[in-house]
Parts: C-alpha cells; sequence; structure tokens
C-alpha cells in the first residue's frame, strides 16, 4: 500500500482522469466508501442523528455524497456549510432534491447549538490534503464547537473524511483548532502525514478506502504501508523435509554486566521466528547465567577484560565462529566499555568479510563516535537505532528527526549503503536504493525496557532464514508490532514486558500465513497459504 505526498495524490487524480476515471466517479466512489464504514463502525444507521460539515472543495463534495448515501439509509442527516456551494454543483442538487436539513452561514445561528446538542455523529468534510494554511472564521469556530461538544459528550462519534481538517497531510502539523477523530476514512491512499507526530494523534482509527484508483497509477512512488498481504509475500518458506539447517544459523554476540536479559530476549526473538540454530557468545563470566534460561541456545563463552565485559582479543573467536552463520546480530546490551569498542571494531571495521550483519543499540552508539562510521563497514548491514541512537549517528537533533522520520531515514540509508530501521511509533525501515516501508501500528505496550532486542533478534533471524537486508527488516517490525498488539489486547497497554511478546512471535506468524490479519487498508487477505 503506497504513502504518498499531496503532490503525488494529486498526479494520481490527474492520471487516473486520464484512464477514464474522472473526478465524478472517484467523489462518488469515495463518499460511498465513508458512508459504508460509518454504517460498519456504528453498526446501525437508521434514525441515525449525524452532522456533515462541508467545505468549499471537493472534501466538501465528497461529504455531500456521504449525506445523501446516509439519508438513503435511514439516518437524521444535517448538514452545515460557511458558505453555499454553487448551484450547479450536482452533488449539492441531489442533497437539495432530498429536503436534506442544511444550515447556511455564521455558527452563531442559534440553531446550530440546538443541532451540536442532538448529534451522535459528527462528520468533518471541511478540508482535506488541499489545504494547508491556517483554519479561520467559521470553519475555525465550528470545529471548536465540535471539540468542545466531544468532552462534554464523549458519546459523540467524530469521522473525518480523508483526514481531519487542519492536519497538514504531508508533515503531519496540526491547526488549533483541528479535531481529534474517532475514525479516520482515508481516500485512495493513505498520506504520509497521518503517520507523523503530532497529527497521528487526532486520527483515531484509520482506514483506507478504496476509490476505484488503478493500482499502476502509483508504481512509481517508493513508500509504503507494510501490509500483512505484502510480510506474507516475504515471510520463508517452511518445506516439510527441512532440519534445522534449512532455516539458517545466528549467531548473536554483546551483553555486558549490567545488561544481561537483552541477550536472552533477542535470542529467543530470533527462534520464535523459525530460526533453525542460535549461537550466543558471551563474556565467560555470564555465561552459565544465560545457559540456564536460554536452554535451546548453542553457547559459546568469551574472554573477558573484567567480570562481565567481553575482552577485545575476544574478536578473533568471533571471526572464526561468524563464517559458519548466515548471519550476525551484534550489539544488544554490549555497552560502551574500551573493551567493547575495541572488540567492536576490531570485528566488523575494515572487515568484508561477515556474514549478514545486524547492528543493534550499543554497537550503534559506539560506531557514532568514528567519523564517517559507515565507511569502515563496507557491506550493508540493518542498523536499528531508535530516535536517541539516530541522532548520535546523524548529529541530528531529535526533534529534527522526528518532523522528518520518513526523509531522514531515506537519506540516511542512501547515503550510508545500509538498511535503517528508525524505531518508534510508526517505526519507519529505509533501504539503501530509496524504498521506505512505514509500519503503522503504534503501541505504547512497546515503550518498555527489552522489546527493542527481541526486535534485533526477529530481524537477525530473518536475515539467518535467508530474507534480505529490506525484508527481514520489513517482516521482523511487522511481526514485533503485531506481537504486541495481541499482547495489547489481552492486557492493555500498560504493564507489557519484553518476553510477553515471544510466544506471540509464532502465533503472528500463523495468522499473516492464514491471512487473518487486517490491515487499516480494509478486509483481510483470506487467500490462506
Amino acid at each position: 500500500m503506497k504513502l504518498v505526498t499531496v503532490e503525488q495524490m494529486q498526479e494520481i487524480e490527474r492520471r487516473a482522469a486520464q484512464v477514464g476515471v474522472p473526478p465524478e466517479i472517484l467523489m462518488e466512489n469515495a463518499g460511498l466508501a465513508v458512508a459504508e464504514e460509518i454504517r460498519d463502525w456504528i453498526g446501525e444507521v437508521d434514525g441515525l442523528r449525524v452532522l456533515i460539515l462541508i467545505g468549499p472543495g471537493n472534501n466538501g463534495g465528497d461529504g455531500l455524497v456521504v449525506a445523501r448515501h446516509l439519508h438513503d439509509w435511514g439516518a437524521q442527516v444535517h448538514l452545515y456549510m460557511p458558505r453555499e456551494r454553487a448551484s450547479t454543483d450536482i452533488n449539492y442538487a441531489l442533497v437539495k432534491d432530498r429536503a436534506i436539513h442544511t444550515t447556511i452561514g455564521t455558527v452563531d445561528q442559534p440553531e446550530i447549538e440546538k443541532l451540536l446538542s442532538k448529534m451522535e455523529v459528527v462528520v468533518d468534510a471541511f478540508f482535506g490534503t488541499g489545504r494547508a494554511r491556517a483554519l479561520e472564521g467559521d470553519f475555525k469556530r465550528m470545529l471548536d464547537r465540535v471539540s468542545a461538544l466531544t468532552q462534554t459528550v464523549p458519546a459523540c462519534t467524530v469521522v473525518a473524511l480523508d483526514l481531519p481538517s487542519g492536519l497538514n497531510a504531508d508533515n503531519g502539523q496540526v491547526d488549533e483548532s483541528c479535531l481529534t477523530a474517532n475514525l479516520t476514512v482515508t481516500l485512495g491512499y493513505p498520506k504520509r502525514g497521518l503517520f507523523m507526530f503530532p497529527g497521528a494523534k487526532a486520527v483515531g482509527q484509520l482506514v483506507i478506502a478504496d476509490i476505484g484508483i488503478p493500482d499502476d497509477l502509483a508504481d512509481n512512488i517508493h513508500t509504503e504501508l507494510i501490509t500483512p498481504e505484502g510480510v506474507k509475500g516475504i515471510l520463508p518458506s517452511r518445506p516439510i523435509d527441512a532440519n534445522k539447517g534449512t532455516f539458517g544459523k545466528l549467531l548473536i554476540t554483546g551483553g555486558s554486566i549490567n545488561y544481561i536479559g537483552a541477550l536472552y530476549l533477542a535470542c529467543m526473538g530470533a527462534l520464535r521466528v523459525g530460526t533453525g540454530l542460535v549461537r550466543l557468545a558471551v563474556a565467560r563470566s555470564l555465561h552459565s547465567i544465560l545457559a540456564t534460561r536460554a536452554i535451546e541456545v548453542v553457547h559459546i563463552p568469551l574472554p573477558e577484560s573484567e567480570p562481565g565485559m567481553i575482552a577485545g582479543e575476544a574478536h578473533e573467536i568471533l571471526l572464526a565462529e561468524a563464517a559458519q552463520h548466515e548471519a550476525l546480530l551484534i550489539g544488544c546490551g554490549l555497552g560502551q566499555s574500551a573493551s567493547a569498542s575495541d572488540f567492536l571494531g576490531s570485528l566488523i571495521l575494515k572487515r568484508n568479510t561477515l556474514p549478514a550483519l545486524l547492528l543493534d543499540a550499543d554497537a550503534l552508539n559506539i560506531l557514532a563516535k568514528i567519523p564517517q562510521w559507515w565507511k569502515s563497514v563496507p557491506q550493508d548491514a540493518v542498523i536499528t537505532p531508535h530516535p536517541g541512537e539516530m541522532s548520535r549517528l546523524t548529529g541530528l537533533s531529535i526533534s529534527v528527526l522526528q518532523s522528518q522520520r520518513m526523509d531522514a531515514a531515506r537519506e540516511a540509508a542512501r547515503s550510508w549503503n545500509k538498511t535503517v530501521v528508525l524505531k518508534g511509533a510508526y517505526t519507519v525501515v529505509a533501504a539503501p536504493d530509496g524504498r521506505v516501508a512505514v509500519n503503522p501500528y503504534a503501541n505504547p505496550g512497546l515503550a518498555s525496557a527489552g522489546t527493542g532486542d527481541v526486535l534485533a533478534g526477529a530481524i537477525g533471524g530473518l536475515l539467518a532464514q535467508g530474507l534480505s537486508h529490506f525484508h527481514a527488516a520489513v517482516a521482523g517490525v511487522y511481526l514485533h508490532s503485531q506481537a504486541a498488539e495481541l499482547v495489547r489486547a489481552e492486557l492493555g497497554d500498560a504493564g507489557l514486558v519484553a518476553s510477553d511478546l515471544l510466544p506471540e512471535l509464532p502465533r503472528t506468524i500463523k495468522a499473516v500465513k492464514q491471512g487473518v490479519l487486517r490491515g487499516p487498508e480494509g478486509e483481510p487477505n483470506a487467500t490462506g497459504d
């Protein structure tokens, strides 16, 4: 599912008209789709009291189509528009033919307050992607009125048509009067600003509605949402005559006296996504602790510089072992001691004989101290920074990075020739060739120590099973987030701990393969496997 800018969406609509799908058809399809989503959300629209806010442009036109369909299904529909639409507007004419109650003009009219007090649903169809300037006048005042209503009548459902009015579709910035929607039905393709903060907080439940645009019109767009269908297509096959070598061997190294659990979580994350064999190379004094817990893992004790800290010379052992593996994960719990830095530097810098490489956590913090570190890591590698680590790697402030996550990740991947996983709400995966994939899920439960180690293990395990750097990162990010969604469904969004994710990873893989997971683009994939 492509993720678009305003300019790209306008170009797609222009090209749609050229191939026989004119704006009138798109508007009819859009309005019907939104009306159907409202019906699905509410459950029954007969007698439902609905107020639709009609703007002057195409977004308002879509809203008129919504009004017509909801009215025809038995809803009590009321319209408010600050300015009357042209008499030549066919959708406005159809609304008037049905005698749908319409209020035009200032919000100070007495009937506005009466209308608002009775509404069960308010549809925001004021402005769509074309509005970038500040809200003003009666548009602003009406949105403020509705916002106040939702504070006093929380049962009133706010539906945003395409996006909440006042949300910038490109960068996620919001006007102070932007409504917070319960449901946003975005049209044709999702817009980037819906997955960028602060705008993402105003979206509520997001649904992407198909409005009849031919798929090939977006082929030249290289930013996408990660979908269950897409992940299903890249998951490793599981032949019935397999042995553990079929599913790859992953070598994991890292850990220190203060971060012992990180390695356990990474190892189990790898095993839970189906890796055939995981070997763990860890400081000798930590070996006995981890061996009693990670019983399915093969262990390689390493020499220490001090208790619990890997010695720099341990890299010779790792280099010999690495050749026997399909992938190598470095960094979980490693720490930033002098010996850890020596170990990492000797192991990967200026070495080009390593297997598929994933660098996480303190491996990134150590690299950030090396000028132009990426030139010393000659091969492609997956790197998995959170915003703080990305800030140290790029020299950009966290606030700047967070305001341009997709572009920052794409530029870093291109300039470093690395696959970048920029973690956080709506994790971004960027490939050196310019492809970007955005995870459409944000779960506050994942803001918990150790969840990143599970993610690193999952991506490393998929690398070991033969997926490309980009595909391993995309699939790992998605499976990790969906495992968290399963935990949230059972426990809520507080109290999730990293180990809760582990048993949910294989369940998520099963659900993806069976086609029972639903993405924001609509119906689940039901084709099976």
